[in-house]
């Protein structure tokens, strides 16, 4: 059995403004141009595509960790969450290219126990570096069966601006819209350490409907 916990747009109402303008200068330019035109509506097309943001059902199940962004698995390390006081973790990053879908969605059902925002540099967000020093904003989750998940949006080499829609306290279910990075981008999503993974490095993943982990049993963890 699967959900759709909420009303997607289909077209982010983040690109509302840049599709208009892409439409308007296409149009523009046909009225005294003609065929001159259609490297302008290719542009159009771009941008309408960069900002789509098609529904997905989330699939049922305890424990699970679902995708929070369409994308390529670039690494899986354990390591330390810096976000979680520092308590050993296991990190999935996806990295998403100018041609996926840039809605983040929640990967687990939770509660937000606390949102930190470091502002930094736009290095490649392919780069492992780039969880470190970029523009980054961390949701530290408190999954429903207990266990600690931080989600962490960070921004690119032409991200510009990272948009989070959520707060502390707030209550999340998976696959429910809370953000959304501007062009190219990744999301690194810090699981316990013996959560149970469904992805390798390499795999493409899409938001909701993939899924990474599954939460390890309590006393487990």
């Amino acid at each position: 059995m699967s959900r759709t916990p909420y009303p997607h747009p289909i077209v982010a109402r983040e690109g509302w403004p840049y599709i208009a303008l892409a439409v308007a200068v296409a149009a523009g330019v046909t009225a005294v141009g003609g065929w001159w035109s259609v490297p302008f509506w290719l542009i159009a097309l771009f941008v309408l595509q960069f900002f789509r943001d098609p529904p997905r059902d989330a699939p049922a199940g305890e424990r699970l960790v679902l995708a929070p962004a369409d994308g390529r698995v670039i690494s899986i390390e354990t390591l330390r969450d810096p976000y979680a006081g520092g308590r050993e973790s296991l990190r999935v990053s996806v990295f998403m290219n100018v041609f996926n879908v840039h809605s983040n969605r929640a990967p687990v059902d939770g509660r937000i126990e606390r949102i930190d925002y470091f502002p930094g540099s736009f290095v490649n967000a392919d780069l492992d570096k780039a969880s470190e020093h970029n523009e980054r904003n961390a949701l530290l989750i408190r999954a429903d069966d207990g266990s600690l998940v931080t989600c962490v949006q960070v921004a690119g080499l032409v991200a510009r601006r990272i948009l989070c829609y959520v707060k502390p306290g707030d209550m999340l279910h998976r696959g429910q819209r809370f953000g959304f990075i501007r062009f190219g981008s990744r999301v690194d999503v810090y699981l316990p350490p013996r959560s149970r993974l469904f992805v390798g490095p390499g795999e493409k993943v899409h938001a909701t409907a993939s899924l990474l982990a599954e939460l390890p049993k309590a006393g487990d963890a």
